[in-house]
């Protein structure tokens, strides 16, 4: 036997090979674990390689984000918001003056109705209504459409009175202005141009002396122009209802085919007048004084002639407020308010009386018949 193996039958050497073996395997084992370790070295850098990419690019975390998270459990039917209905503007406290009124700006017709039948009663139509009751007492050709004349200033009074903010406010009277009054014959205050004036004045202007050229002063101011003011006023005979059977052309009641009422119309609207304080007021005013100024030093002394030629009549009550109207188309015309001595309250208009006084003498005739 050798060194390294022993000998065989035909005197040969067997070689041992269990050292070689031994050898392999053990590089077998060191290459595996170098192919591990490899392995895991690029599985660890491209990881980092990856993650770094993921983490860095935008456009990966955008449809990450725009994935919708998906909900597996049904939704339970969404009930749709039910709309509050809107609470109704509350309506605006009257004065105990005219807390006693009907509402609205509509009246009744009952079987009592009482027909002016007086000869007392010249003018050719009339109504007397019951403002409480809101039905007719009496009435003469009570249905026809008039020409309202200056009874129009009752509106323009209202429109203003619901806008007017500051009545010591002031107003430069224009040539337009004195002339428009001039041109059309109109009954006046007397400003001159140029004159500064307040808005009080210009309110009470309207009416007392029936001064279109207050009346045309005050639209402006409201309105910025006559054209529009009187756009507002027929704006509010929408409101009040009577747009149907109403319309008005001009703010001071100048005669056009397409300016015209009826007697309730009227008389509805001087409701509406004495249910607003400062409407009210200067409708009731006997006398009044306007502002000094360069033009009138001691102001322009003005009068309500129905009421001071009225107010010693016996009318079966006092009247507190009253507008009259001329032009040849309606005749002599007047709407009144009226308080009985038993505390109602009465509206009066009657049209078509031959002159200022007539029209005064029929109204005080139908409040003494028709009042108890």
């Amino acid at each position: 036997m050798g060194k390294n193996g022993y000998r065989n039958l035909d005197s040969s050497y067997y070689i041992r090979r269990k050292p070689r073996k031994k050898r392999n395997k053990g590089l077998f084992v060191l290459f595996g674990i170098l192919a591990v370790l490899f392995v895991v070295t690029v599985g660890v850098v491209a990881y980092k390689l990856i993650s770094k990419k993921t983490s860095e690019s935008p456009e990966v975390v955008s449809i990450k984000e725009e994935i919708p998270e998906v909900d597996l459990v049904p939704e339970e039917p969404v009930e749709e918001p039910v709309a509050e209905e809107e609470e109704p503007e509350e309506e605006p406290e009257l004065s105990p003056e005219v807390a006693s009124f009907c509402k609205g700006y509509e009246v009744t017709t009952s079987g009592s109705v009482s027909n002016i039948v007086s000869e007392e009663v010249v003018s050719e139509n009339a109504i007397l209504i019951d403002v409480d009751k809101g039905e007719v007492i009496a009435k003469k050709a009570a249905d026809a459409t008039i020409s309202p004349a200056s009874m129009t200033k009752i509106m323009t009074i209202l429109v203003a009175a619901e806008h007017v903010t500051d009545l010591d406010d002031t107003f430069t009277i224009t040539r337009d202005i004195t002339d428009y009054s001039f041109s059309n014959d109109c009954s006046i205050v007397g400003f001159d141009v140029d004159e500064v004036v307040t808005v009080r004045d210009l309110m009470y202007g309207t009416i007392l002396p029936s001064g279109a050229d207050a009346g045309i002063a005050l639209a402006t101011y409201v309105a910025g122009s006559h054209e529009a003011f009187v756009d507002m006023m027929n704006d509010k005979l929408a409101e009040l209802g009577l747009a149907d059977t109403a319309h008005f052309t001009n703010c001071v009641g100048i005669y056009d085919e397409n300016h015209y009422c009826t007697l309730t119309d009227m008389a509805m609207i001087l409701k509406a007048a004495v249910e607003n304080d400062l409407a009210r007021e200067i409708l009731s005013a006997h006398t009044y004084t306007t502002t000094a100024t360069e033009q009138h030093p001691e102001g322009i002394t003005i009068s309500n002639w129905f009421l001071r030629r009225i107010e010693d009549k016996e009318t079966n009550g006092e009247v507190l407020c009253a507008k009259t109207g001329f032009v040849n188309q309606s005749g002599c015309c007047a709407a009144s308010y009226s308080i009985s001595n038993s505390g109602g309250h009465y509206i009066c208009v009657s049209a078509n009386a031959w002159s200022s006084w007539r029209c005064i003498y029929d109204q005080v005739a139908i409040y003494e018949q028709y009042l108890s």
